[in-house]
């Protein structure tokens, strides 16, 4: 069998625990930028939403290219959206963080989609060796 081809039937590999120690802290500056973004986009509308908004895909788009792995991108949107869904919830006194306005669902709807575009922007990780053209 061809030593090439021996490679695929190799197990994959275990992320390393640098790799998840680093997703991890990516998923909980996802959470407090949620948090903070849901603060800002209410107090300022409509500045604090396309702030709060900047502010998330700045975060889903330099990890995914720091890192240069979808991984980071959809740990920290991952962060956002669960703080985000936690913090519309209202609470048995009554309480609760977003008004049911249009700029709240353009929040958490913009910023879903944000990090979905943040985490496809990524290039994968491309198979080393000479460039060929099928044919030649």
């Amino acid at each position: 069998m061809n030593d090439r081809h021996s490679t695929l039937a190799q197990p994959l590999r275990m992320p390393s625990a640098a790799r998840i120690a680093l997703h991890v802290l990516l998923f909980a500056l996802g959470a407090v930028v949620g948090v903070a973004g849901s603060l800002v986009q209410a107090g300022w509308f409509p500045g604090g939403l396309l702030l709060a908004l900047a502010g998330a895909a700045g975060l889903f788009l330099g990890a995914s290219r720091a890192t240069g792995s979808r991984g980071a991108a959809v740990a920290s949107g991952a962060g956002w959206m669960i703080a985000v869904v936690l913090l519309t919830a209202s609470r048995p006194e009554g309480d609760f963080m977003f008004a049911a306005g249009g700029g709240s669902y353009l929040f958490l709807l913009g910023g879903m989609a944000v990090a979905v575009i943040c985490a496809t922007l990524v290039q994968g990780r491309q198979p080393g060796g000479p460039a060929a053209r099928l044919g030649k």
